[in-house]
């Protein structure tokens, strides 16, 4: 028999779109002639999002046995199958997130987007007085009261900053839930250091700069840093903001396993300093450590320990700038027989188009060019320079960064 029906159930957690559900129903009383009726039900359409009620449209003919048939032949369990196209609801327990961004992180902004549904990006109109001096419009403000709102911000240079600093300040103010602040990298982490009175600590200066960013509605700003340089750093934020450090290291991690070579890695660091910040990280493989010495008025890397003959060794390190350690590393790495050298670094920092300094090696020329170049686009400007040129690649950091919106 054919038949068309329509009934009504509650709201249950369990009945979600794009996916199969048995519902079973209480034994039907025997007939004499020991006939049992089975109902094979196909959902066509939610009548809601509350999935409270759906229609069946198709019944099956009855069985002459109570057994369980295939999915060809009628079943004494009503099959729901949820018909719908893509789920309009959001991933489970995922927190949604308004995500805006300047202009050195459009790309970033919009990879991060596509990780997941929960993430919508919006604009800021960036504009200039005639004096030069910023002139910011953020649409629709009233639109995002209520909502979990995060900036994506790049700190390559001091005007990038004024600029972004008032937008900063602005977005926890207009009534959000939240607000969360992405600075992949810290720019000023390199000069934290005071050796004579009379230095400033241009590090302390911005952390203190950023812990005063107003408090939203939900409590103070989260900040996202990956790899911060000196990690005593993060004791300079106050308590007004709540830093979360990530790091980049688990990117590289991934993509030494994709490599043909492997089972035949091995870690250099280039100072105590950069062991000291990773070797937790990549302790499962082995590790060289390199050093300065002074000999007379010139500073020469030696390694202090491991074996790089015949490895195909990646030297770690946080940052780099005009890359000069890295290429002392490296001469050393290959006099003592490395195989192979490439390198890593979170921030590919480059000041002065530094980065045409490292060549790509095809085989045989360890010591004077590099298999692999990763740096991460914590830097968009530097992406942009080195994109598609040997042997840089880039790692991007998006999927951590949506991660970390997710805490």
């Amino acid at each position: 028999m054919a038949a068309t029906a329509s009934f009504s159930l509650p709201s249950y957690k369990f009945l979600k779109p794009n996916s199969s559900h048995s519902l079973f129903l209480p034994k039907p009383i025997k007939p004499k002639n020991r006939y049992s009726f089975g109902l094979n039900c196909e959902v066509k359409s939610f009548n809601d999002h509350n999935i409270r009620t759906f229609t069946i449209e198709h019944v099956s003919n009855m069985n002459k046995d109570n057994s369980i048939h295939n999915k060809n032949t009628s079943s004494p369990l009503v099959s729901v199958s949820a018909a719908t196209s893509a789920s309009p609801f959001p991933t489970k327990n995922a927190k949604k997130v308004v995500l805006f961004y300047c202009a050195e992180t459009k790309s970033l902004a919009e990879k991060i987007a596509a990780e997941t549904d929960a993430i919508e990006l919006r604009t800021i109109s960036w504009g200039k007085f005639p004096d030069g001096f910023p002139n910011i419009f953020i649409p629709n403000a009233q639109g995002i009261r209520g909502q979990h709102v995060a900036f994506l911000a790049s700190f390559s240079c001091p005007a990038v900053i004024f600029e972004q600093i008032p937008v900063i300040y602005a977005l926890p103010k207009l009534f959000v839930a939240s607000f969360s602040l992405v600075l992949p990298f810290f720019p000023t982490g390199t000069s934290e250091r005071m050796e004579d009175e009379g230095d400033v600590a241009t590090a302390f200066t911005l952390a203190r700069l950023l812990s005063n960013i107003p408090i939203s509605r939900g409590g103070p700003t989260s900040l996202v840093i990956f790899d911060i340089h000196a990690l005593q750093e993060r004791f300079y934020f106050g308590d007004n903001i709540l830093p979360c450090f990530e790091s980049g290291i688990p990117l590289l991690k991934r993509r030494l396993q994709d490599l043909p070579d492997s089972d035949n890695i091995s870690i250099a660091f280039p100072d105590d300093g950069a062991w000291k910040r990773f070797h937790m990280q990549l302790q499962h493989f082995p590790t060289i450590v390199c050093t300065k010495v002074r000999e007379g008025d010139q500073r020469i890397v030696r390694i202090k320990e491991g074996e790089p003959k015949g490895r195909h060794v990646v030297i770690v390190d946080d940052l780099v700038q005009s890359g000069g350690t890295l290429i002392e590393c490296q001469k050393v790495l290959a006099s003592h027989g490395a195989a192979k050298i490439s390198a890593y670094v979170t921030h590919g920092i480059f000041p002065n188009k530094s980065w045409t300094r490292f060549g790509h090696d095809n085989g045989g020329h360890p010591e004077s060019a590099f298999t692999y170049f990763w740096i991460t686009d914590s830097c968009p400007l530097t992406v942009k320079e080195v994109m598609n040129k040997p042997p840089f690649e880039v790692l991007s950091l998006a999927s951590s960064i949506s991660t970390s919106l997710q805490i």
